[in-house]
């Protein structure tokens, strides 16, 4: 399948632009995917990650960009959506030679893209990107960025899974509730302290040991469990995916026992129809690029010149959106995925309408 048929979504009006980078020497290869530019440059981070095949990481890259699109919409940011992803192992592949040819691909773009880091790129790594473009956010609090996004990634799904408590049980408070984790990484320990702070109890799983490890010792309260099969399948009240996509399939939510998925990972149905299963089962699903804009809105909030307590703010205000959302999804009969995806199309249509305004 090409290009253009793999972007041809009749739910939308298609990606804008798809760039693929190759540079032999260094050993890069990356795809940006622009979807939409109707708010202003696309803005998305840039994930580094050994795709199967050039096909997976292209279908990856295509759904990132559109769902960076929506997030952006929906965080009230005057930015598109974009998303890019250099195929390889950063373990083996990472140099400064390949980071700063990135850099030089999003340069030649001339700011309809901007990125940031993402799954296998780190702070110091934007650093590197700078070096040969402007367009580059999530830097060190040193060259005056904001330092790791994923902070406030974690407090805005936690304001989001907030909205959800109240929507479901009618307070906005985890104190009580038993809290599913999959995914320790940058954004999961942020979050599991939050939760930890609000009382819940949590429950938690990663693949990677030396995550449990850290759990061990910084949440010795932390029940921790073999794998994200058994933690789905426990008795939880809220579900928090925040590893890679597609954690909501054909398999998980018939074991599902949560009442509320709320989670920071993005894409998490792993197709269409998923969100009317987790509906029919009584499911409460927070849409994952509502609740995980946190991040983006610190990095956003770079570009203009960082100020930690505005960016929280703004992250804070996800309680209102999602709450918004969920009253929208039963006022209209739909998901919530649904209804986000409503509220973020209206935005970037009515908005990106006032671009036809001629301005001298």
């Amino acid at each position: 399948m090409g290009v253009f048929a793999s972007t041809d979504d009749p739910g939308s009006a298609g990606h804008e632009q798809v760039v693929f980078c190759q540079d032999r020497q260094s050993g890069l290869r990356a795809i940006i995917g622009i979807y939409s530019t109707a708010l202003g440059p696309a803005l998305g981070g840039t994930r580094f990650y050994p795709y199967a095949s050039e096909a997976a990481a292209l279908a990856d890259v295509l759904d990132l960009s559109r769902g960076m699109a929506y997030k952006n919409a929906l965080a009230g940011l005057d930015l598109g959506g974009g998303k890019a992803v250099i195929w390889g192992d950063p373990d083996q592949l990472k140099s400064e030679s390949l980071l700063r040819a990135y850099g030089r691909f999003v340069q030649s773009l001339g700011g309809r893209y901007y990125t940031a880091c993402d799954v296998g790129t780190f702070v110091a790594d934007m650093d590197v990107i700078a070096r040969e473009t402007r367009y580059v956010t999530g830097r060190s609090v040193e060259h005056g960025g904001a330092g790791d996004s994923s902070v406030l990634t974690a407090w805005g799904v936690f304001q989001g899974m907030r909205a959800a408590a109240e929507h479901v049980w009618g307070t906005p408070s985890l104190r009580g509730r038993r809290v599913g984790v999959a995914g320790l990484g940058k954004v999961g320990r942020h979050l599991t302290g939050h939760l930890v702070d609000d009382g819940a109890e949590v429950v938690a799983t990663d693949v990677d040991p030396r995550a449990l490890a850290w759990a061990r010792t910084n949440h010795p309260g932390v029940t921790l469990v073999d794998d994200t099969s058994a933690l789905v399948a426990a008795d939880i009240d809220v579900y928090a995916p925040c590893a890679l996509g597609g954690a909501l399939n054909d398999d998980t939510v018939p074991a599902l026992r949560a009442r509320v998925v709320a989670g920071a990972a993005n894409n998490q149905l792993a197709h269409p129809g998923i969100e009317k299963q987790l509906a029919d089962r009584g499911v409460l699903y927070a849409p994952d690029y509502v609740v995980n804009a946190g991040g983006v809105i610190q990095v956003a909030d770079e570009i203009e010149g960082f100020n930690f307590d505005r960016a929280k703010l703004r992250a804070t205000r996800i309680f209102d959106t999602t709450r918004q959302i969920l009253r929208l999804a039963d006022d209209e009969g739909v998901p919530p995925a649904v209804a986000a995806d409503r509220l973020a199309e209206r935005r970037m249509a009515e908005v990106g309408r006032l671009r036809a305004i001629h301005l001298r």
